[in-house]
Protein backbone atom coordinates (compact mmCIF):
# COMPACT_ATOMS: atom_id res chain seq x y z
CA UNK A 1 0.00 0.00 0.00
CA UNK A 2 2.76 2.38 -0.28
CA UNK A 3 3.30 4.77 -3.24
CA UNK A 4 6.56 4.67 -5.49
CA UNK A 5 8.47 7.79 -6.35
CA UNK A 6 8.17 8.22 -9.86
CA UNK A 7 10.13 11.65 -9.89
CA UNK A 8 11.24 14.10 -7.59
CA UNK A 9 13.45 17.02 -7.23
CA UNK A 10 13.35 20.47 -5.13
CA UNK A 11 9.67 21.54 -6.34
CA UNK A 12 7.21 18.56 -6.92
CA UNK A 13 7.60 14.78 -6.69
CA UNK A 14 5.44 12.26 -8.78
CA UNK A 15 3.95 9.22 -6.88
CA UNK A 16 2.61 5.97 -8.43
CA UNK A 17 -0.35 5.63 -6.14
CA UNK A 18 -1.58 1.71 -5.51
CA UNK A 19 -5.00 0.80 -6.08
CA UNK A 20 -6.99 0.44 -2.57
CA UNK A 21 -4.95 3.73 -0.93
CA UNK A 22 -7.59 6.54 -0.12
CA UNK A 23 -6.10 10.30 -0.49
CA UNK A 24 -7.13 12.23 2.18
CA UNK A 25 -8.62 10.71 5.75
CA UNK A 26 -12.49 10.79 5.70
CA UNK A 27 -13.41 11.45 9.54
CA UNK A 28 -14.74 7.96 9.74
CA UNK A 29 -12.09 5.46 9.71
CA UNK A 30 -8.51 5.52 10.52
CA UNK A 31 -7.15 3.59 7.48
CA UNK A 32 -3.63 5.03 6.08
CA UNK A 33 -3.61 7.62 3.18
CA UNK A 34 -1.88 9.28 0.80
CA UNK A 35 -2.04 12.38 2.67
CA UNK A 36 -0.42 10.40 5.79
CA UNK A 37 2.37 9.06 4.13
CA UNK A 38 3.30 12.64 2.31
CA UNK A 39 3.42 13.78 6.36
CA UNK A 40 5.30 11.18 7.19
CA UNK A 41 8.16 11.86 4.42
CA UNK A 42 8.23 15.48 4.32
CA UNK A 43 6.80 17.02 7.42
CA UNK A 44 7.45 20.38 6.05
CA UNK A 45 4.81 20.07 3.54
CA UNK A 46 1.55 20.25 6.00
CA UNK A 47 0.69 23.81 4.64
CA UNK A 48 1.53 23.54 1.05
CA UNK A 49 -1.59 24.43 -1.02
CA UNK A 50 -3.82 25.39 2.11
CA UNK A 51 -6.70 23.88 3.09
CA UNK A 52 -9.77 21.99 0.82
CA UNK A 53 -13.10 20.28 1.50
CA UNK A 54 -13.42 16.54 1.43
CA UNK A 55 -16.65 14.85 0.56
CA UNK A 56 -17.94 14.73 4.31
CA UNK A 57 -17.50 18.26 4.36
CA UNK A 58 -14.46 18.80 6.48
CA UNK A 59 -11.37 20.27 6.00
CA UNK A 60 -8.23 19.06 5.60
CA UNK A 61 -4.52 20.36 4.89
CA UNK A 62 -4.11 19.56 0.90
CA UNK A 63 -0.08 18.48 1.68
CA UNK A 64 0.82 19.66 -1.58
CA UNK A 65 -1.27 16.84 -3.16
CA UNK A 66 -2.61 18.41 -6.45
CA UNK A 67 -5.78 16.64 -7.79
CA UNK A 68 -7.07 12.80 -6.72
CA UNK A 69 -8.00 9.42 -7.56
CA UNK A 70 -10.23 7.18 -6.27
CA UNK A 71 -9.67 5.21 -3.55
CA UNK A 72 -9.52 1.95 -6.46
CA UNK A 73 -7.54 3.75 -9.23
CA UNK A 74 -3.91 3.44 -9.28
CA UNK A 75 -1.73 5.84 -11.11
CA UNK A 76 0.25 8.70 -10.85
CA UNK A 77 -0.51 12.05 -8.77
CA UNK A 78 1.56 14.53 -8.44
CA UNK A 79 2.59 16.40 -5.21
CA UNK A 80 4.01 19.89 -4.77
CA UNK A 81 6.72 20.98 -2.42
CA UNK A 82 6.08 24.85 -2.30
CA UNK A 83 3.22 27.07 -2.61
CA UNK A 84 4.78 28.71 -5.94
CA UNK A 85 5.05 25.02 -7.58
CA UNK A 86 1.65 24.04 -6.27
CA UNK A 87 -0.74 27.19 -7.84
CA UNK A 88 1.43 27.30 -10.68
CA UNK A 89 0.64 23.58 -11.33
CA UNK A 90 -3.09 23.69 -10.42
CA UNK A 91 -3.78 26.84 -12.46
CA UNK A 92 -3.00 23.87 -15.48
CA UNK A 93 -5.35 21.58 -13.59
CA UNK A 94 -8.45 24.19 -13.52
CA UNK A 95 -7.60 25.04 -17.64
CA UNK A 96 -7.57 21.71 -18.28
CA UNK A 97 -4.33 22.37 -20.07
CA UNK A 98 -2.97 19.12 -18.21
CA UNK A 99 -2.96 16.04 -20.37
CA UNK A 100 -3.99 12.95 -18.57
CA UNK A 101 -3.94 9.96 -20.16
CA UNK A 102 -5.68 6.81 -18.27
CA UNK A 103 -6.05 2.61 -18.93
CA UNK A 104 -9.35 0.67 -18.54
CA UNK A 105 -10.74 -2.63 -19.47
CA UNK A 106 -14.34 -2.41 -20.13
CA UNK A 107 -16.89 -4.77 -20.96
CA UNK A 108 -18.02 -5.41 -24.61
CA UNK A 109 -16.24 -4.50 -28.03
CA UNK A 110 -16.47 -0.74 -29.25
CA UNK A 111 -18.31 0.05 -32.20
CA UNK A 112 -15.32 2.28 -33.49
CA UNK A 113 -11.41 2.07 -32.56
CA UNK A 114 -11.42 5.73 -31.36
CA UNK A 115 -14.18 8.65 -30.71
CA UNK A 116 -14.85 11.05 -28.56
CA UNK A 117 -17.94 11.24 -25.32
CA UNK A 118 -19.37 14.20 -25.26
CA UNK A 119 -22.00 14.11 -22.32
CA UNK A 120 -22.70 16.64 -19.33
CA UNK A 121 -22.36 14.85 -15.83
CA UNK A 122 -24.37 15.99 -12.58
CA UNK A 123 -25.11 14.36 -9.63
CA UNK A 124 -27.86 11.08 -9.84
CA UNK A 125 -30.86 11.81 -8.47
CA UNK A 126 -31.50 8.38 -7.25
CA UNK A 127 -28.44 7.77 -5.43
CA UNK A 128 -26.30 10.93 -4.33
CA UNK A 129 -22.57 8.77 -4.38
CA UNK A 130 -23.11 8.62 -8.27
CA UNK A 131 -22.90 10.90 -10.93
CA UNK A 132 -24.64 10.52 -14.04
CA UNK A 133 -25.72 11.79 -17.92
CA UNK A 134 -29.18 13.27 -18.93
CA UNK A 135 -32.40 12.88 -17.12
CA UNK A 136 -30.88 10.74 -14.26
CA UNK A 137 -29.32 13.82 -13.41
CA UNK A 138 -30.09 16.50 -11.10
CA UNK A 139 -28.99 20.24 -10.90
CA UNK A 140 -26.62 22.13 -13.24
CA UNK A 141 -25.29 19.33 -15.47
CA UNK A 142 -21.15 20.18 -16.17
CA UNK A 143 -19.66 20.26 -19.29
CA UNK A 144 -17.37 16.77 -19.74
CA UNK A 145 -15.63 15.11 -22.32
CA UNK A 146 -13.41 12.27 -22.88
CA UNK A 147 -11.30 11.02 -25.89
CA UNK A 148 -11.03 7.10 -26.17
CA UNK A 149 -8.80 4.64 -28.12
CA UNK A 150 -9.12 0.91 -28.08
CA UNK A 151 -5.74 -0.85 -28.01
CA UNK A 152 -6.83 -4.12 -27.87
CA UNK A 153 -10.30 -6.18 -27.84
CA UNK A 154 -11.17 -10.15 -27.12
CA UNK A 155 -13.18 -12.15 -25.37
CA UNK A 156 -16.07 -9.90 -24.63
CA UNK A 157 -13.47 -7.08 -23.10
CA UNK A 158 -11.80 -4.30 -24.42
CA UNK A 159 -8.64 -2.38 -23.00
CA UNK A 160 -8.95 1.44 -24.11
CA UNK A 161 -6.46 4.65 -24.06
CA UNK A 162 -8.81 6.99 -22.31
CA UNK A 163 -7.63 11.14 -22.22
CA UNK A 164 -10.56 13.03 -20.48
CA UNK A 165 -10.34 17.00 -21.67
CA UNK A 166 -12.54 17.50 -18.08
CA UNK A 167 -11.88 16.59 -14.82
CA UNK A 168 -15.40 15.81 -13.65
CA UNK A 169 -15.76 13.44 -10.55
CA UNK A 170 -16.46 9.78 -11.70
CA UNK A 171 -16.24 11.01 -15.33
CA UNK A 172 -14.34 8.16 -17.19
CA UNK A 173 -16.65 5.74 -15.14
CA UNK A 174 -19.44 7.59 -15.82
CA UNK A 175 -18.87 8.26 -19.47
CA UNK A 176 -17.96 4.42 -20.27
CA UNK A 177 -21.42 3.27 -18.43
CA UNK A 178 -23.47 5.79 -20.43
CA UNK A 179 -22.43 4.29 -23.60
CA UNK A 180 -22.58 0.53 -22.51
CA UNK A 181 -19.02 -0.27 -21.80
CA UNK A 182 -18.68 -0.04 -18.17
CA UNK A 183 -15.36 -0.72 -16.49
CA UNK A 184 -14.49 -3.76 -15.41
CA UNK A 185 -15.17 -4.54 -11.55
CA UNK A 186 -16.38 -1.33 -11.07
CA UNK A 187 -19.42 -2.06 -8.65
CA UNK A 188 -20.98 1.45 -8.50
CA UNK A 189 -21.52 2.00 -12.04
CA UNK A 190 -22.44 -1.84 -12.77
CA UNK A 191 -19.14 -3.21 -14.30
CA UNK A 192 -19.09 -6.73 -13.46
CA UNK A 193 -15.89 -8.07 -12.23
CA UNK A 194 -14.01 -10.38 -14.51
CA UNK A 195 -10.52 -10.86 -15.96
CA UNK A 196 -9.09 -11.13 -12.30
CA UNK A 197 -10.22 -7.80 -11.22
CA UNK A 198 -11.18 -7.04 -8.03
CA UNK A 199 -10.67 -3.78 -7.99
CA UNK A 200 -11.98 -1.25 -10.28
CA UNK A 201 -10.16 -1.78 -13.29
CA UNK A 202 -8.82 1.74 -14.25
CA UNK A 203 -5.05 3.04 -14.15
CA UNK A 204 -4.04 6.46 -14.06
CA UNK A 205 -0.58 6.19 -16.69
CA UNK A 206 0.93 8.85 -17.83
CA UNK A 207 0.74 12.81 -17.27
CA UNK A 208 1.99 15.75 -19.26
CA UNK A 209 2.37 19.38 -17.88
CA UNK A 210 4.19 22.47 -18.42
CA UNK A 211 7.00 22.49 -15.74
CA UNK A 212 7.79 25.70 -13.46
CA UNK A 213 11.47 25.83 -15.28
CA UNK A 214 9.61 26.37 -18.70
CA UNK A 215 9.64 22.82 -19.80
CA UNK A 216 7.40 20.38 -20.62
CA UNK A 217 7.04 16.88 -18.57
CA UNK A 218 5.90 13.68 -18.79
CA UNK A 219 5.56 11.17 -15.67
CA UNK A 220 4.55 7.66 -16.67
CA UNK A 221 3.36 5.25 -14.02
CA UNK A 222 4.38 1.40 -14.96
CA UNK A 223 1.37 -1.11 -15.63
CA UNK A 224 0.35 -2.70 -12.94
CA UNK A 225 0.64 -6.40 -12.12
CA UNK A 226 -3.65 -7.08 -12.08
CA UNK A 227 -3.30 -5.37 -15.57
CA UNK A 228 -0.79 -7.05 -17.16
CA UNK A 229 -2.37 -10.59 -15.92
CA UNK A 230 -5.80 -9.13 -17.80
CA UNK A 231 -3.90 -8.47 -20.32
CA UNK A 232 -2.49 -11.54 -21.20
CA UNK A 233 -6.11 -13.35 -20.16
CA UNK A 234 -7.34 -11.15 -23.17
CA UNK A 235 -4.58 -12.60 -25.64
CA UNK A 236 -5.18 -15.91 -24.30
CA UNK A 237 -8.83 -15.88 -25.01
CA UNK A 238 -8.23 -14.91 -29.21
Amino acid sequence: MSPQILYEDEDFLAVDKPAGLVMHADGRTKEPTLADWVLEKYPNLKDVGGMHTLDSGRYAPRTGILHRLDRETSGVILIAKNDETFYFLQRQFLDHSIEKTYNAFVEGALQTSEGVIELPIGRSRSDFRQWTTGTGARGNLRKATTVYRVIKESGGFSLLELKPQTGRTHQLRVHLKAIGHPIVCDKRYGGACALGFDRVALHARMITFEYPKGERRTIEAPIPADFVRALGELRNSQ
